[in-house]
């Protein structure tokens, strides 16, 4: 017996760009996908597809939808190791274990990603000059390979393997268990400080003197211009030493239709920053927050992503290197404001020297600047490739899982790992990215 593959045309990434058509299929049970391994047809396994690129699409072929593999499998309260299946979220995982003091050594932006997702992009977080990627944290994988069957690979076991499957991009075979070492926690809130800046400079030096907060990270007005370029606010915080362990509830609002998304235009865009900076100068400098407003601001608003409109939206994430670092965020905070389009969500963080066990793991010890810009067809194309060439002159690179577009020029000098890690693939395993990237 085979899993049931249904035809669907709605798949899509977190952006929205482009649709396209995908067999599609739920597996309950680990020996589900033993059997998809099996099948003459190669595609590619998923979780809740939070990546903004063609990382997690494979068109015209098949899907395997991880996330119906949600159970937690063994937790031990004394060391805070946690095994459990790859389609379970992070946010079931802080829903069950907060309370008993227990949360994620780094988490992306947004909760609802799973574990196998995390760990097939590397994700990272605001920590990471403290912790470095998820995949630090990673113990062990059960990995299902087409052509070995069932692996346990972990740094001590098939560590060549395990070190292409963190940040691999589901390309290495499909992960179905993670065992994963938790972080203890005395409190679900956090002490922040907020830090208004006037410039990048101001942003930059901030963020280099956040050494001793956990987590820090900058909004920046990708607006501004001049000698406010870069103009920002830097926030920082450390965990709480007192105060209850209370988990986070559900999302309370919801963008309910994409045509809001003509309300998105250079006026507005300037207009919400110039004034979400001078808010800014009005906060309190130290407050207390619970988790989930400071590491999950977006997840308050369920399908936030319609707010660019039917065309969707492209995400650009860039890391550029210490030796090039403010001098290029400037340059392409330039490019930014002289094209007119912005981004509500620019974000800037510092990347520490912590390495990742993973071959193609994105970060690197330098600025890493993160925005989303409206789809507005050639126009954003044009200017996302002018980006391009700050960052590849600046011996940068882009993030895979959040670059619908990225060119095979930038990912292959992004990625000098990227022959050894090829060699690991498995051949049952495509996605619409790697397909692009080596054509």
């Amino acid at each position: 017996m085979t899993m049931h593959f249904q035809e669907r045309t709605d798949i899509q990434s977190w952006g929205r760009v482009g649709k396209r058509v995908h067999r599609v299929a739920q597996p309950r049970f680990p020996v589900d996908v033993r059997r998809w391994n099996r099948l003459a047809e190669s595609g590619l396994a998923v979780g809740s597809r939070r990546s903004y690129s063609d990382v997690c699409l494979c068109d015209g072929g098949q899907i395997v939808d991880m996330t119906g593999l949600d159970r937690f499998i063994t937790f031990d309260p004394a060391t805070g190791v946690l095994v459990a299946e790859a389609g379970v979220t992070i946010d079931a995982l802080l829903k069950t274990l907060v309370p008993l003091g227990y949360f994620v050594a780094v988490t992306p932006g947004t909760r609802f990603v799973t574990l196998g997702g995390a760990v097939a992009n590397d994700v990272h977080g605001k920590n990471h000059h403290w912790s470095g990627t998820f995949g630090r944290h990673v113990r062990g994988l059960v990995l299902e390979r087409s052509t070995e069957g069932t692996l346990l690979v972990g740094p001590d076991a098939h560590h060549e393997l395990f070190g292409a499957t963190v940040g691999g991009l589901g390309l290495t075979g499909i992960i179905t268990e993670v065992e994963l070492q938790l972080q203890r926690i005395e409190s679900s809130q956090l002490d922040v400080e907020t830090v208004p800046c006037q410039n990048l400079a101001e942003v930059c030096h901030e963020l280099e003197a956040s050494d001793g907060f956990e987590h820090s990270v900058a909004w920046v007005d990708c607006t501004a211009s001049g000698e406010s370029v870069g103009r920002g606010i830097v926030t920082r915080a450390n965990w709480a030493r007192d105060g209850i362990l209370d988990p986070h509830g559900p999302a309370k609002r919801s963008m309910p239709t994409d045509r809001v998304g003509a309300l998105l235009n250079p006026l507005s865009l300037r207009a919400f920053n110039r004034l979400y900076h001078a808010r800014s100068k009005l906060r309190q400098r130290r407050t207390r927050s619970h988790y989930n407003a400071f590491l999950y601001p977006l997840d308050s608003i369920l399908h936030w992503n319609r707010l660019y409109g039917r065309e969707g939206f492209y995400q650009f994430q860039c890391v550029v290197p210490d030796r090039a670092g403010q001098g290029a965020v400037r340059e392409l905070l330039k490019q930014i404001a002289k094209s007119g389009e912005g981004s509500f969500l620019a974000v800037l963080k510092r990347f520490g020297d912590v390495p990742s066990p993973g071959l193609l793991s994105f970060p690197m010890p330098g600025l890493t600047l993160a925005l989303d810009f409206r789809n507005r067809g050639q126009a954003t194309v044009d200017l996302l490739a002018r980006l391009d060439s700050v960052v590849l002159e600046a011996g940068g690179r882009h993030y895979p899982a959040k670059d619908m577009r990225l060119p095979v020029e930038a990912f292959r000098q992004g990625y000098p790992t990227l022959e050894s890690f090829s060699r690991l693939i498995d051949p049952r395993c495509r996605s619409d990215f790697w397909k692009k990237v080596t054509a």
